[in-house]
């Protein structure tokens, strides 16, 4: 467990809410929209303190994991009114106890701009996430545009010290981390975006590289 990552987010549970809500009320439409996808045994990286369960769509299984006990203290009320199946656990994501092929879906909001050691943390999740299993991210990452880009890298350095880095290449650790990306979707700018990654099924793609060279 990295307990330096444990304390920042410790220490950021009590205005993570209220600095948060303008962003909930832009950006709820779009993950509501990614979170339909969901299916089968989902996994949710980063709860935080649960504003994001009211966009899952009712009856699924999700176990949601976060590194801060204080933010899944302030997870728990939300997590008891949800319409389904919804379990927390204190967790880091760059060592998870969970068993291989464990989950159908893993679902992140804004994470992999915080977890200190990403593509790390994204082949951990690529381990327990079943073959053909899907990734439905929702994160802000570095833009590719010059001017935009090299501001989000010089606020970097401010904005580790009490939330996330600003100048992330999240699509390219997931690919590093192993996934095929089926969909990328610019929200704001390029700044923000949905990325839809899957995990290659290697036997059936081995079967199906084998029937072609019959």
């Amino acid at each position: 467990m990295d307990l330096k990552t444990q304390r920042k987010w410790d220490k950021a549970s009590s205005s993570f809410d209220f600095l948060t809500f303008g962003e909930d009320h832009r950006m709820g439409p779009h993950k509501r929209r990614l979170f339909a996808k969901m299916h089968g045994t989902t996994l949710m990286v980063a709860a935080g303190t649960g504003k994001d369960f009211r966009f899952f769509p009712p009856s699924q299984s999700i176990i949601a994991i976060d590194i801060s006990t204080k933010m899944l203290e302030r997870a728990a009320k939300k997590a008891s009114v949800y319409q389904g199946k919804l379990e927390l656990r204190q967790a880091d994501v760059c060592e998870l106890e969970f068993p291989d092929n464990s989950f159908d879906t893993v679902v992140t909001v804004c994470t992999f701009c915080s977890v200190p050691s990403p593509v790390a943390g994204l082949r951990e999740l690529y381990r327990v996430l079943k073959p053909s299993g899907q990734i439905l991210m929702f994160e802000h990452v570095r833009s590719r545009i010059g001017p935009i880009g090299i501001f989000l890298d010089l606020m970097t350095p401010l904005s580790r010290m009490v939330g996330p880095d600003l100048n992330r290449d999240t699509v390219g650790n997931v690919q590093k981390a192993g996934f095929r990306i089926r969909r990328e979707e610019n929200i704001y700018l390029d700044c923000v975006k949905i990325i839809e990654g899957i995990k290659p099924d290697e036997a059936n793609r081995s079967g199906s590289l084998g029937k072609r060279s019959v």
